[in-house]
């Protein structure tokens, strides 16, 4: 009976709630164009700061009614600006509020308001336009609808720094992707905003370098032009480093430092440059430091990670800066029982936030330890610092997980911690648990870390296979990511180096001879390197080879000719000829290549070819083919293995003894020096 009664007590509610709202949009519809502007005045004051006023009015049908006096043209402008006005405080409610307003057609009535030629009513149009964009429920994709809209905003930049402030903020909202970027470039963005680094409005000049940082973020062309561009006689790049002094605004180095970081990430400035070294770097570490606000922390720390990535010395610069290493292990004890924090409301929002600062630490130690083996050891010694990426592969934040799994495939590159922190701290585990189930950018990025593990010298690699991975990798194989295709294979592969006979026939077993050869065939040629890796792993000492060969010798022997015969790169064939060398060396195996005259024809083929790796790939195979295991050292049992003379009889007969003749002439000594011992054991 409860719930039956709870229906009509909240009807009641509600009625009287909008029965008090009600007389607003009723005076919208009044004759006296007076009374409907009072009208529309009285509820601008009415719902400013009050959310409840918003949504009543919202639900009593108030914005159709204020859209049609916006665009009627009978509408005094003092109306439409009002109007205008009253949508941009009903916009600023809540999330539902700004879909209301788009469900309505909001946008376009709004963007023919900006043809107006009245300022204060361009203004007002553009300020609730502003924020209907920095809503999270806008589609950007709006602004660009119409080809005509972005041209008119650019001719309305100089009207006023109102005009100047909103369209600023409206374009580095809506600038989201590379042809959002190329829209706002080819129409002038960049010399419409340039002078307006030097506006006399911070919040101009502040909007105006937030567009500067989205233009250039992964663009090369914006950069390149930025980096030569004047204003009042001074380049942008040295005007950003003015921006970047501890005196101005926090959030104005920080945006400063990202266009900079930007630019230099785009290829526009060195990265030895002074203004990156001396300027951006040292910036983005102070934003590091915990006397900063979280989000200036997390913003410096993510930026700083995005600026040092690629290059190893800027990360050791970085690493010695200001303790940096140090600095980093704060972000995960934030807050402390002990907060300076005395503001609750503060307190309240930087712990719901925490999990930010620890997502930009392991993305910063993931730049930081990329390449220099001596970071990555002062890294793994700050702090329980192994325990804490342990932990983070389990938070419940998939950002955090992602952040993590990236540190620990950073720091997977040591040789020497995978023997040692890796080991102690049983990494593979936990990493093995994020592989069960996880979006496919943690996939790739915890797959790379496996592929690290599972190198022949880590001693993580039997427990990680004891743990079903052949399964799980195999499993990878058959992704609709590339990616995730490549370093499934590339794990395998790793699985099987000098790996024993039941590890490689387990591999085989699980992925199926179907599915290797699905993956010989594949678009991608990284897939196809890596299985022709495993496959040259999985052929490797005699017992395995002639086994392998013995049960899967045709189809191998299928796709190393379909291989050779397909328009590949030198590095496919030449892995291929690797493949076919190790099958060479196999006791019974070598005989599926002397019956079969295609192959041998096409080793002939790659033994004169242009490539200098081919033919030494090829010299391999002929070597192998034409021993004499009789006089030979290569096997320590002195027991002839009938054929060579057959063999060598077979190739002489096809024309490989007068080509092994030409290359002794080589200029390269060490094919030269491969074709005289091939010829030696026609003599041997």
């Amino acid at each position: 009976m409860a719930c039956l009664l709870e229906t009509p007590i909240r009807m009641s509610v509600l009625s009287e709630v909008t029965a008090s709202s009600r007389h607003y949009v009723d005076r919208l519809f009044d004759p006296d164009p007076q009374k409907v502007l009072q009208g529309v005045v009285d509820m601008k004051n009415a719902v400013i700061g009050n959310n409840k006023q918003k949504a009543n009015l919202i639900v009593l049908g108030a914005v159709p009614r204020l859209l049609y006096l916006l665009q009627q043209e009978t509408s005094s402008t003092e109306l439409k600006t009002e109007c205008a006005v009253v949508l941009g405080s009903l916009a600023m409610g809540t999330e539902n509020n700004v879909k209301s307003l788009l469900d309505c057609h909001i946008i376009p009535a709004l963007l023919q308001g900006l043809l107006s030629s009245d300022l204060k009513f361009i203004e007002a149009c553009l300020r609730c336009l502003r924020t209907i964009f920095t809503s999270p429920v806008t589609p950007v994709e709006l602004l660009y609808t119409d080809a005509t809209v972005i041209p008119h905003l650019m001719s309305l930049l100089s009207r006023s720094r109102y005009t100047q402030e909103y369209i600023c903020q409206i374009f580095s909202h809506c600038c989201k992707a590379p042809d959002h970027q190329t829209i706002l470039f080819n129409h002038g963005a960049v010399q419409n905003i340039a002078h307006l680094l030097t506006s006399s409005s911070y919040k101009v000049r502040m909007q105006a370098l937030k567009c500067f940082s989205v233009l250039a973020f992964e663009n090369p062309q914006v950069s390149m032009t930025l980096v030569n561009v004047l204003v009042d006689g001074e380049l942008l790049p040295q005007i950003f480093v003015k921006m970047l002094q501890r005196d101005k605004p926090i959030e104005m180095q920080l945006t400063a430092a990202k266009c900079l970081t930007y630019m230099c990430r785009a290829g526009s400035i060195r990265t030895d440059d002074n203004c990156i070294v001396l300027k951006t770097l040292p910036c983005l570490v102070r934003m590091c430091s915990k006397e900063r606000l979280l989000e200036e922390r997390v913003e410096g720390a993510e930026t700083l990670a995005y600026l040092i990535e690629p290059d190893v010395e800027l990360q050791r610069i970085a690493s010695i800066t200001d303790h940096l290493i140090a600095m980093l292990a704060d972000y995960f004890k934030y807050p402390s029982s002990v907060s300076a924090i005395t503001d609750i409301k503060r307190l309240d929002h930087d712990l719901k936030h925490a999990h930010e600062l620890r997502q930009a630490a392991f993305k910063l130690y993931a730049s930081l330890g990329a390449n220099d083996e001596d970071i990555r050891k002062k890294i793994i010694e700050t702090e329980n610092m192994m325990d804490r990426i342990v932990n983070g592969l389990s938070e419940s934040s998939i950002k955090v997980r992602l952040a993590a799994v990236r540190c620990l495939h950073s720091l997977s590159r040591s040789v020497q911690q995978l023997r040692t922190s890796f080991q102690d701290h049983a990494v593979w585990k936990p990493l093995m648990k994020v592989l069960q189930n996880a979006p496919d950018e943690i996939l790739v990025v915890a797959s790379s870390t496996l592929c690290n593990l599972l190198l022949e010298f880590c001693p993580s690699k039997e427990p990680i296979l004891e743990s079903g991975a052949i399964e799980l990798l195999c499993s990878l194989t058959q992704s609709e990511n590339p990616a995730l295709r490549v370093n499934g294979i590339w794990a395998l592969m790793n699985m099987a180096f000098q790996a024993e006979q039941k590890i490689k026939t387990d591999i085989l077993r699980c992925l199926s001879t179907e599915q290797l050869f699905r993956l010989l065939s594949d678009s991608d040629v990284n897939v196809l390197m890596k299985t022709l890796g495993l496959l040259r792993n999985l052929l490797s000492t005699r017992p395995h080879i002639d086994q392998i060969m013995s049960t899967h010798g045709k189809q191998i022997m299928q796709a190393v000719t379909l291989i050779l015969e397909g328009e590949h790169n030198i590095e496919v064939k030449e892995q291929t000829l690797c493949i076919l060398a190790n099958i060479a060396d196999g006791t019974t195996a070598k005989e599926l290549i002397m019956t079969n005259d295609d192959i041998l024809q096409k080793i002939k083929y790659y033994m004169g070819h242009s490539s200098l790796k081919l033919q030494l790939a090829t010299m391999f195979c002929i070597s192998n083919l034409i021993w004499n295991e009789e006089e030979g050292e290569k096997t320590s049992v002195a027991v002839m293995v009938p054929g060579s003379q057959e063999r060598q009889d077979k190739l002489r007969d096809i024309g490989i003894v007068d080509i092994l003749h030409k290359l002794t002439q080589s200029t390269d000594p060490n094919l030269c020096d491969k074709a005289k011992t091939a010829l030696q054991q026609y003599l041997a």
